[in-house]
């Protein structure tokens, strides 16, 4: 999914990179409302989590690989807007340090990736759960279909930037079954990925995971029943 130097032309490069930039900066702003002590230590966690899972990649079909994309789990686990920046870290350090996806295509990867994926996937999400019943397994479902569905948003999204910029003699319909096609098998494990992880923070620490926050149910104290002439208080 990392688009190279060359491969989209300059003005449609240039057209990306303004709305990345634009994207990145309403996040920055975004992101003061969803960072707090829970998030800021645990956006670190998942930034270098989707780093590591970019780098391995798994086969899929006909020599073809693929890897996480990562915005639906970081939106989900982090909040939208710091999803964002996770995944757009990720991607400029990639870019820098690997030369994984081209400089001057930065811009059509972060609009690509960390934009589109986090928009498509937290939407669904939120959509879902407000749907499903308010449970765990509603939370870890929802996940599950949010990154499923993002990957091939994605694919489609490269598409649609090869139609306007591509600079390849690849026929478009060639360009599109390929990408989506190759991309929904590479949306389920990314899928299993995401739901497993949010699965797990979930039943230990339902309160970490952002896009659920309002099912978790607030703490009480509860009175136990008086024990030789004593009151005992339990959370």
């Amino acid at each position: 999914m990392h688009v190279p130097d060359g491969f989209i032309d300059a003005p449609v490069s240039v057209a990306t990179g303004v709305v990345a930039a634009a994207g990145v900066a309403v996040a920055l702003r975004g992101s003061r409302r969803e960072l707090d002590d829970r998030t800021a230590p645990l956006a670190g966690l998942v930034a270098a989590f989707v780093f590591a899972a970019q780098m391995l990649n798994f086969p899929v079909a006909a020599g073809t690989s693929g890897h996480l994309l990562g915005g639906a789990l970081a939106a989900i686990l982090v909040g939208p807007w710091t999803g964002i920046l996770c995944v757009s870290v990720v991607l400029l350090m990639q870019a820098v340090l690997f030369a994984d996806g081209g400089l001057t295509a930065l811009g059509v990867n972060i609009t690509d990736m960390a934009l589109v994926t986090v928009v498509v996937a937290y939407g669904l999400f939120r959509l879902l759960v407000k749907t499903l019943p308010r449970t765990r397994a509603s939370v870890t479902a929802a996940s599950f279909v949010a990154a499923l569905v993002s990957v091939p948003a994605s694919a489609l999204a490269f598409t649609g930037f090869y139609a306007l910029g591509g600079t390849t003699d690849v026929p478009m319909g060639t360009v599109a079954g390929a990408m989506v096609g190759v991309h929904v098998l590479i949306g389920l494990g990314e899928a299993a990925i995401t739901a497993l992880t949010v699965g797990a923070v979930v039943a230990v620490r339902p309160d970490l995971v952002y896009g659920a926050r309002d099912l978790v149910a607030p703490l009480e104290l509860r009175t136990a029943p008086a024990v030789n002439g004593t009151e005992t208080k339990a959370a």
